[in-house]
Formats: structure tokens, C-alpha cells, sequence
């Protein structure tokens, strides 16, 4: 197996150095030994970062990452969290698209000004401009 200098890791997987050690330290990754000073892993680390990577941009967070992964690093995903998180980002995705489109119609309504606009006073009297449109 060949391993990876820290610095190759870094650059394959676009995570920083800092990071990768970071994440050794919160038991996310795990390195096999050193050449000099320099970190080296094995080259199945590179998929974890993969992994990591995702959940992050997921929402979970890195204490949630690492009760994806089982013996050895490999990973064991929670298929009811990946549901919950999936349904947590499509109601986001709801919230955000009326809200994208409160503000369309706010910045292109023709009304003199917008307190004479009745959607626009909708949006007030709701108090939220993620209110229906």
C-alpha cells in the first residue's frame, strides 16, 4: 500500500492541511506514521474526505460525520438522518424559493410605491417575506 504524504493528501482532496489535522484529532481521520514530520495516511483517507466533504455541505456536523464511520474508517451511513437532513433541505429549498420570489416581486412591482402594493402589504402584515406571494 502506498501512502500518501500529508501535503499530496491535501492537494488530491482540497482540504488543508490544517484540517486534515484537525480531523485526525477529532478521531475523523487516522494517519499511518510519519516521514520526518510530515503526516502520511493510506490512500482509502482520500474517500473519507470524500465523505466528510459531503456532510458538510450536507449541514451535519463533524461530531455527526464521525459516527458515520465504522471499524477502519469505512463508512457507515445513517440512512434515517440522510432522510431527515434530505427533508430538512428540501423545506429550505421551499422556504428560499418564496423568498427569492417575495423579492423579485417586491423589487419589480409597478406600483408607485411599494405601500400601495397589495402583495407587498400582504408580505407586511404577515411579517416574514417568506409569507405566499
Amino acid at each position: 500500500m502506498k501512502l500518501l504524504d500529508i501535503g499530496e493528501v491535501s492537494e488530491r482532496s482540497g482540504v488543508a492541511p490544517s484540517a486534515l489535522r484537525y480531523y485526525e484529532d477529532l478521531g475523523l481521520i487516522t494517519s499511518c506514521g510519519r516521514n520526518g514530520l510530515r503526516r502520511q495516511f493510506g490512500p482509502e483517507v482520500l474517500l473519507q474526505l470524500s465523505l466528510i466533504t459531503l456532510g458538510k455541505a450536507a449541514g451535519f456536523a463533524l461530531k455527526d460525520i464521525a459516527g458515520m464511520f465504522g471499524e477502519g474508517g469505512r463508512p457507515e451511513l445513517p440512512r434515517d438522518q440522510l432522510h431527515a437532513r434530505a427533508d430538512a433541505l428540501e423545506a429550505q429549498i421551499h422556504e428560499l424559493t418564496t423568498l427569492r420570489d417575495a423579492l423579485r416581486h417586491v423589487a419589480d412591482c409597478p406600483a408607485p410605491s411599494h405601500l400601495d402594493c397589495p402583495k407587498f402589504q400582504k408580505l407586511l402584515r404577515a411579517g416574514s417575506l417568506t409569507a405566499e406571494v
